[in-house]
């Protein structure tokens, strides 16, 4: 005989043995048992779910010779025609290849007959949104007002793409997609039936990655034992899968939460040795980070069904919660990414360092460093100028040329001749207006994400204690309200006293730091492209070798 995939080997044949959809299930039994029979029945759900397994186990229920009952005898000749797919009264048909209505007419065309042998003719249509929309309208008036002995079951993957009037017509049963527990429950089950060893760890890896489907596990399943060899060994559906191993997940997220980009490198290139799936680690990412979040919230809430509580607990201990929400934000919009990245390597490791760098604690200590290289920078290139000293024609010279650059871009540039003491800017603690928020602004310690919130912000007005600024709402996706107390810290700081921040959503009219940033950067590339263009020696090269000029190749050093 035939080997008979596990699939269909295993496919439920009465309500009892269905794994799941428990609110479908009580709705169906308790009808039959009462005999409150609906003549159309609609299942949606996503693929693998029990759609077409429910159809044909009611079917069985309702033309079981022992009469209709929510547990068929599965030994009659209606119920083992309905189960080897010959009893003459299923009429079943894939809507996907009969989609013109003409065959919906041909179709429809015995409905007024009896059936032959049970005791209802019972029409169930796959893929019901596939049909077109002429099909439909030859459906409706039989759909609503069948005859006695014609029952329609329908099952779909898009119930969006039916007609209300179909809808309308219908018992509507939305089947869920399968609990990672409710999966490895059953597969657990069928490998004990089929004498099978196995590692419960593989067949959680095998879940997840049917992603709520129990078709997909046991195709998942059949692969599983074909490539261990007769078995289920957690390492061989790793390595089958292409998934991260659990403890290489939780590394990963003990460097993110550490910040230890280099070792977030090492341990990626460890991971593609072995071919993973990137979008199945950055999932197991998210669902680790969802519940450490959790963790932190409910410690008492953490089971430990998947092995790994004490894992959870420890990671709730050193994240923050402003990290996890962050990465977690990152990581959901980082999806897209990965899915249409070419390189998706690359993609992943982009992901997981920005992750890093957006935090407001690894940017802090970024700054200390920076200051730290500055100041050394600072006093290695320019000298102090002493009080009771002259200054040399060289030293006029030097901080001649530097304010000549510093007019490119002001701010930074003005930061770095007030560290080295060649110029002093007088701080000035009022802000009353735009073009003060504009002039001000760098001189504000704002740090992390918030320096990009408020860079793109436009200053509104201020009453008293209370400043008022406008979000712009093409960025409004990096904000939270979370972030206003570290706002008017930062601004009570700058102006000596305390302040409340108020900020509001809406399109900017203004420009803002950042536009002004970027001006000036505009600006400064212009000027650098026609100073080029007007030296001596190029004008000398472009005529001597008849060559042309591709400003786009020129762009400042530094910004």
């Amino acid at each position: 005989m035939s080997y008979q995939v596990l699939a269909r080997k295993w496919r439920p044949t009465n309500f009892s043995e269905v794994a799941g959809q428990a609110h479908v299930l009580k709705s169906l039994i308790n009808a039959l048992d009462n005999q409150r029979l609906h003549h159309a029945y609609l299942f949606a759900g996503t693929r693998g779910v029990g759609k077409t397994t429910l159809a044909r186990i009611l079917a069985k229920c309702l033309n079981c010779e022992e009469g209709i009952t929510s547990k068929p005898c599965g030994k009659c000749n209606a119920c083992v025609g309905i189960k080897d797919g010959r009893f003459i009264d299923l009429i079943e048909v894939d809507a996907a290849s009969r989609t013109k209505v003409e065959d919906t007419r041909e179709l429809l065309e015995n409905v007024q007959y009896s059936p032959s042998n049970g005791r209802f003719k019972i029409y169930l249509i796959d893929e019901v949104h596939m049909l077109s929309n002429h099909s439909f309208n030859a459906l409706l008036k039989t759909l609503e007002e069948p005859p006695p002995h014609v029952k329609f079951l329908f099952a779909t993957t898009d119930p969006q793409k039916l007609p209300v009037t179909i809808l309308s017509r219908c018992l509507q049963f939305n089947l869920k997609e399968l609990k990672l527990e409710t999966i490895v429950s059953f597969l657990i089950s069928v490998l004990e039936k089929e004498s099978v060893r196995f590692e419960e760890d593989g067949l959680w890896h095998i879940a997840s990655a049917a992603s709520g489907s129990m078709r997909d596990a046991l195709t998942l399943l059949d692969q599983g034992v074909s490539y261990c060899q007769e078995g289920i060994d957690s390492q061989g559906i790793v390595e089958m899968l292409g998934v991260p191993e659990k403890g290489q997940v939780f590394a990963m997220l003990q460097y993110l939460a550490e910040k230890k980009i280099s070792e977030i490198i090492e341990l990626s290139n460890q991971m593609s040795e072995s071919t993973p799936d990137y979008g199945h680690i950055l999932e197991s990412i998210l669902s680790a980070l969802h519940r450490v979040t959790v963790a932190q919230l409910i410690p008492d809430s953490v089971d430990n069904s998947l092995g790994d509580k004490e894992q959870i607990l420890n990671l709730a201990r050193i994240f923050s919660s402003e990290d996890i929400q962050l990465y977690y934000q990152i990581g959901s919009k980082g999806r897209e990414e990965l899915r249409f990245a070419s390189d998706t390597k690359s993609a992943f490791e982009m992901l997981l360092i920005r992750m890093i760098i957006f935090s407001p604690a690894f940017d802090a200590e970024g700054d200390v460093s920076a200051n730290s290289n500055s100041k050394k920078k600072n006093n290695d290139v320019i000298s102090p100028i002493k009080e009771d000293s002259k200054e040399d024609e060289s030293s006029l010279n030097r901080i001649s040329s530097i304010s000549t650059e510093s007019a490119i871009n002001a701010p930074i540039k003005t930061k770095e001749l007030t560290s080295a003491g060649i110029i002093t800017v007088p701080k000035e603690k009022h802000l009353d207006n735009h073009n003060d928020w504009l002039s001000k602004y760098y001189q504000i310690e704002f740090h992390g994400i918030i320096r990009n919130v408020m860079s793109n912000t436009e200053f509104v007005k201020c009453n008293n204690d209370a400043y008022y600024f406008l979000l712009d709402n093409e960025v409004s996706t990096i904000y939270n309200k979370d972030m206003l107390p570290k706002i008017s810290l930062a601004l009570s700081e700058f102006l000596g006293k305390p302040v409340d921040v108020h900020i509001s959503v809406a399109a900017i009219e203004e420009e803002t730091p950042a536009m002004k940033k970027e001006r000036e950067k505009i600006e400064a590339n212009k000027y650098v492209q026609d100073e080029f263009e007007r030296d001596a020696n190029v004008q000398a090269l472009v005529k001597h070798f008849s060559g042309k000029i591709s400003k786009e190749s020129i762009s400042l050093i530094k910004e």
